[in-house]
């Protein structure tokens, strides 16, 4: 059914909340003063296939779990796209800040958390989960956070601003193939995300990262597809990102590994193996390789730093005089 719907301002949260979960699915909403008058506002204007809603005034943290979903599947994703104040939003272990000039698509059928200020501005565009993976398998398998402020994500922003200021104006046929273009741009933006991805979001990605290795360093076959799948970032938004840092994902394992085993070689628990087999522990193939990568690393051999021996003052080689 093809119409128009303008909801609010709403006298209270239980008429907002039955308005918002009936667009976005079952849901908990949750505001500072429930008993306060609701001054939020939903207009939406939705097809079989689409719907594109303007949002805008009221505080509050949305949670939608696994139990919302399974007595409410969607089937469907949702493009947040910010016009005015800042979003938060958080699915699997990817969260960022969204604000003017950044972009949001999620799954509505994967647990995640919304929350906002009331100054918060928004147009949400609501696509069919199977038309995502039609266009990007890739895409349709992980949040994806990009920029809207140039390119081809600036080009989205308009079209989905203009799309909601003209609603009114179009039949179903051309709303339902003004969306499909729309998320065609979408799709294509969301995967090469990593070349235009917020400068603002990378330092948070980028200290995630950084946790990571550290806490699975020792695991065997960790790299940065393992890394990106555990994060919810596509592998080149990880590499942009660490490329940006001034390095890559192998040499931050590398490094991550050689502290690990540091630590390990000094440390009474591991007094009982040997340096080969803390070599192994810490994702090392090889005894040779371990030993090279760690004297350059620290100046000295596993057995010198097993021993409690310093390195070699600044300028000065191990065992000698510069």
């Amino acid at each position: 059914m093809y119409q128009l719907t303008a909801v609010g301002p709403l006298p209270s949260v239980s008429d907002w909340n039955d308005a918002f979960t009936g667009l976005h699915g079952a849901s908990r909403v949750a505001v500072a003063d429930r008993t306060a008058p609701w001054t939020g506002r939903l207009d939406c204007q939705h097809s079989q296939s689409y719907a594109i809603a303007l949002c805008t005034g009221g505080q509050q943290t949305v949670t939608r779990t696994s139990r919302h979903i399974g007595s409410d599947p969607r089937g469907t994703y949702e493009l947040l796209v910010p016009l005015a104040g800042t979003a938060w939003v958080e699915q699997g272990p990817a969260s960022g800040e969204i604000a003017p000039g950044a972009m949001a698509l999620c799954s509505i059928d994967r647990p995640m958390a919304f929350a906002h200020n009331a100054d918060l501005r928004s147009i949400s565009l609501i696509v069919p989960g199977r038309e995502v993976l039609a266009r990007s398998p890739t895409v349709s398998r992980e949040p994806q956070l990009f920029s809207g402020a140039s390119g081809l994500g600036r080009v989205i922003r308009t079209m989905v601003t203009a799309l909601q200021e003209e609603r009114e104006q179009l039949s179903e046929v051309t709303f339902d193939l003004a969306c499909e273009r729309l998320l065609d741009l979408v799709c294509l933006a969301a995967e090469g995300a990593v070349d235009s991805a917020p400068s603002g979001q990378r330092a948070t990605v980028e200290a995630d990262i950084r946790r990571y290795v550290r806490r699975h360093a020792g695991d065997d076959g960790l790299d940065v597809a393992g890394i990106a799948r555990a994060l919810g970032w596509s592998t080149r938004y990880i590499q942009q990102v660490l490329r940006d840092a001034g390095t890559t994902s192998r040499d931050l394992i590398r490094r991550e590994r050689l502290l690990l085993a540091r630590t390990r070689l000094s440390s009474p628990g591991w007094a009982g193996q040997s340096i080969a087999g803390i070599a192994h522990a810490c994702g090392f193939g090889s005894h040779a390789s371990f030993s090279t990568a760690f004297r350059q690393e620290f100046g000295m051999t596993p057995r010198e730093a097993r021993h409690g021996a310093l390195p070699p003052p600044a300028g000065q080689a191990p065992g000698g005089v510069k």
